[in-house]
Formats: structure tokens, C-alpha cells, sequence
């Protein structure tokens, strides 16, 4: 299995490399307010991702990618 620390440092590089700035942007936007306001033991980090993920998902609709 691989690791997580391995994982995150691998989707880290692809979300900033990859993804358009006008996606990131929608992301920052909806993800930032919660993260700044709420303690992070508060935080539902499970919900932030199902957050992030729809907005990828609906911005990139059938895009591909090489």
C-alpha cells in the first residue's frame, strides 16, 4: 500500500499543476471561509473534500487529462 504522506504529496502536485486557476480559484473560495472561521478540531475534513470534489467534477465535466 502506499502511503498517505506519499499520496497527498502526489495529488498536491497534480492539484496546483493541472488543475486551471479558474477552478482553484472555486475551490479557495468555497473551502477558505471554513477553514479560516472554525477550529480544526470542527472542521469536517471529510466534507471539505466532498466539497472540493464537486466542484472539480462540475468544472471539468468530461475534460481529460494526459
Amino acid at each position: 500500500m502506499i502511503p498517505t504522506e506519499v499520496e497527498n504529496r502526489i495529488a498536491n502536485y497534480f492539484f496546483h499543476r493541472y488543475l486551471p486557476n479558474e477552478v482553484m480559484r472555486k475551490i479557495v473560495d468555497r473551502l477558505l471561509p471554513p477553514c479560516v472561521w472554525m477550529e480544526d478540531e470542527n472542521l469536517d475534513h471529510d466534507e471539505l473534500v466532498n466539497l472540493a470534489i464537486e466542484i472539480i467534477d462540475k468544472q471539468l465535466k468530461e475534460k481529460k487529462f494526459r
